[in-house]
């Protein structure tokens, strides 16, 4: 069971250097980086993350795959792969739609892109020469010319049955997204039905009495997983009602617990967490 802690999108890029120091003096086993549209680029956050630590795992979740091209994805995270090896574990997605339309990127088929990205990825982070004529991706006898020796998890961020199938095929993990709970887990597991994927899962973290906040980040999360904001499940409340939640999670099957701490100064939360989670 792992414990990750999320850099959150609206934290200035700055404060990345002193948050990771803080959390590589802790008992906290990742921190996660973000690429959500308008904020912040993950390669680059995550390059500057494991320069600035030597023992944490960092986490990229998540690079939309209609955004990156699958050789230059492969070639940056091999890089990274080599200059940190077993540090780095690669989250990809499908992209928020609405997103993806802004930029022009819409993939007409999403799930022929992510299985098509993730094989392609994989493949050429394994030193393997790749050739894929398919839906999205088109290869042709590409290869890397450094590939790292450790080769890095590829995970994919995912939330629907059939992209969890997809997950379970392909990727080496999943991604659930902030807002499931212990039932939602159990059926990811169900359909991504590998004993060694892991599952990875994100959840908002506010140890404070503030309802408004916690209606707030109830809403956002119940909107993008279309559910009720009752049902969206998080770590609020005193720092002890937060860890009873996070153990709940790691005890229904996942992996790794990534807590997204709210507002401008996270680290005393994460540092309260922590106490009662010893």
């Amino acid at each position: 069971m792992r414990l990750g802690v999320m850099f959150d999108r609206d934290l200035p890029p700055e404060s990345l250097v002193p948050f990771c120091r803080h959390l590589e003096t802790t008992e906290v086993d990742d921190v996660w980086v973000v690429e959500d549209l308008g904020w912040t680029g993950a390669v680059s956050s995550a390059a500057t993350a494991l320069a600035v630590t030597e023992r944490l795992r960092v986490g990229i979740g998540i690079t939309p795959a209609p955004l990156r091209n699958p050789a230059l994805l492969a070639m940056e995270l091999g890089n990274l792969a080599r200059l940190h090896p077993g540090r780095l574990a690669a989250g990809i997605g499908h992209g928020v739609q609405d997103w993806m339309r802004q930029v022009g990127a819409l993939a007409p088929s999403p799930l022929a892109l992510l299985e098509e990205t993730i094989t392609a990825v994989r493949g050429l982070l394994r030193g393997e020469t790749v050739t894929l004529q398919g839906r999205a991706v088109r290869f042709d006898g590409v290869s890397l010319v450094h590939p790292p020796a450790v080769v890095p998890p590829l995970l994919a961020g995912v939330v629907r049955p059939r992209s969890l199938e997809l997950s379970g095929r392909v990727a080496q993990g999943t991604i659930l997204p902030e807002g499931v709970g212990p039932r939602q887990i159990e059926e990811a597991l169900k359909l991504t039905g590998e004993d060694d994927h892991e599952m990875v899962v994100f959840v908002h973290l506010y140890l404070g009495d503030d309802a408004s906040v916690v209606t707030g980040l109830a809403e956002d999360s119940a909107g993008f997983l279309k559910v009720a904001p009752e049902e969206v499940v998080m770590a609020v409340g005193s720092p002890e009602e937060a860890a009873d939640r996070i153990r709940s999670l790691w005890e229904a099957g996942a992996r790794t617990v990534v807590v997204r701490p709210y507002g401008p100064d996270p680290l005393p939360q994460v540092d309260l967490l922590l106490e009662r989670l010893r």
